[in-house]
């Protein structure tokens, strides 16, 4: 979820009032930064196992903690549509019991030395991740490979799951957000796995048998492809040797995952309304598909989503439905591509009488992005403000650890963070109009609201 307010316009002085092109300057000249502190090749060590998992490492003895995190190429793509939901529900059980250690002991273990475990299952990817002393890494690593490897799938704690996951359900059929969620994904990406909640249905999660847990969990989880970043108090070739002890030897392999298929642009505008009696408030979804990491306009993409939806209070989407016309109680947009085309989309909470009017000023801000180039202005507050938070992403071991992780996972090179300011101090007013204007169109896009009658 985008927050409220991500940064504060600087006040503009009367000089630049009166030579606006003179602030301009001055704000592209604030976004030089030194990148020689930031990860990079000389300070990252990679090292691929026989088996195929790839382990990152990069030291950080300012404190005496370690961070691990990491990724398996497996979730709701290879799970059958009528079983939606087995992989994130297969995730959640690797942490109840294993062939070494009962559900109890997992905990009092973690609990004991004050460190953190955890393992969720996703879309395409799987992720898992802990932060521990670092004399505790070998420890945390055992556990993680434990949970990972070797889980016995208690079919009391199976149960005691299938109950919270319906639960969960049950509490997101009553929310407006979430309703208007699923019901945008359904249209925008029609026949495509994005269609399908990656959470599961109440029908699915309850057909969902403890054997098609294990055998999904045999079938598909496997080293090849799987990511470890550790970041912390630990020599580098420490970290790769003790990823190499607890998981240097496991051989599994899983099926070749089938492309995914085309998510081309919808032909129409299609909307759909979920109707939740007893609310006060609609959840509005508008958008389109979006990019994904991988594509050569996905920079420009953020940086001019930036503008139009999140920068300040809201961007350009907050300043017009929200504050002119007191339309919504938030307006935002974002871009949640990855390893697939996410969508580009703007969400907005409304009172129920208002929904039309606010999803024809949305419209009209889309098409003003597309006709327009952005201000310089708002360009170069922007490529400040992307350029000035990466140190600050960059200040724990957590940060550094996703960050690292996601580098490799998007195949952006280790160099990445380096090149990244340089990147987008390059782009152009013309390149920000021409990344919306190759994803948004305010002709054909998908519409979803969840709320009371209006």
């Amino acid at each position: 979820m985008v927050k409220s307010a991500i940064a504060k316009r600087r006040p503009t002085s009367a000089a630049a009032r009166r030579n606006p092109k003179s602030e301009t300057r001055n704000r592209q000249s604030a976004i030089a930064l030194d990148t020689s502190s930031f990860p990079g090749p000389d300070d990252i060590t990679r090292v691929v196992l026989p088996n195929g998992i790839i382990v990152l490492a990069r030291e950080n003895f300012s404190s005496p903690a370690v961070v691990f995190e990491g990724s398996l190429l497996v979730g709701g793509l290879d799970e059958p549509k009528a079983k939606a939901g087995l992989a994130r529900f297969t995730a959640a059980c690797l942490m109840r019991g294993n062939e070494r250690r009962a559900f109890a002991e997992i905990y009092e273990t973690i609990e004991s030395i004050g460190a953190r475990l955890t393992i969720n299952g996703g879309t395409h990817t799987s992720g898992f991740g802990g932060k521990s002393l670092a004399e505790d890494l070998d420890l945390m690593l055992s556990l993680a490979a434990d949970a990972l490897r070797r889980p016995t799938f208690p079919p009391e704690h199976v149960e005691k799951l299938r109950g919270e996951i319906m639960t969960g359900l049950a509490i997101r059929a009553h929310d407006t957000g979430a309703m208007a969620s699923l019901a945008f994904d359904e249209l925008l990406y029609p026949d495509h796995p994005y269609a399908v909640s990656d959470e599961g249905y109440p029908e699915t999660i309850a057909a969902i048998t403890r054997d098609e847990l294990m055998n999904f969990h045999k079938t598909f989880f496997a080293p090849k492809g799987m990511i470890i970043t550790i970041v912390g108090a630990v020599k580098a070739q420490e970290a790769v040797a003790l990823v190499e002890k607890h998981f240097g030897d496991w051989a599994a392999s899983r099926p070749e995952r089938s492309p995914l298929p085309p998510a081309p642009r919808i032909p129409e505008v299609r909307r759909r309304f979920v109707p939740i009696p007893g609310k006060s408030q609609c959840d509005l979804m508008i958008g389109c598909v979006g990019p994904q990491r991988s594509d050569a306009d996905f920079l420009e993409a953020r940086l001019v989503n930036n503008i139009f939806g999140v920068f300040g209070m809201y961007g350009r989407l907050g300043d017009v439905v929200r504050e002119k016309h007191g339309l919504a109680y938030y307006a935002f947009s974002q871009i949640t591509g990855g390893l697939g085309p996410g969508p580009w989309q703007i969400v907005a909470g409304v009172n129920p009488k208002n929904v039309e009017l606010a999803m024809e000023l949305i419209v009209k801000e889309m098409k003003r992005l597309i006709a327009a180039k952005v201000t310089a202005a708002e360009l170069a507050d922007n490529k400040s403000y992307f350029i000035g938070r990466l140190p600050l992403q960059l200040e724990t071991n957590e940060g550094v650890a996703g960050m690292i992780e996601s580098m490799e996972l998007y195949g952006l090179g280790l160099d990445y963070l380096r090149r990244y300011p340089a990147m987008i101090s390059k782009i152009t007013r013309e390149r920000a109009q021409a990344a919306a204007a190759n994803y948004l169109d305010p002709e054909r896009y998908a519409m979803a609201v969840a709320g009371p009658e209006h």
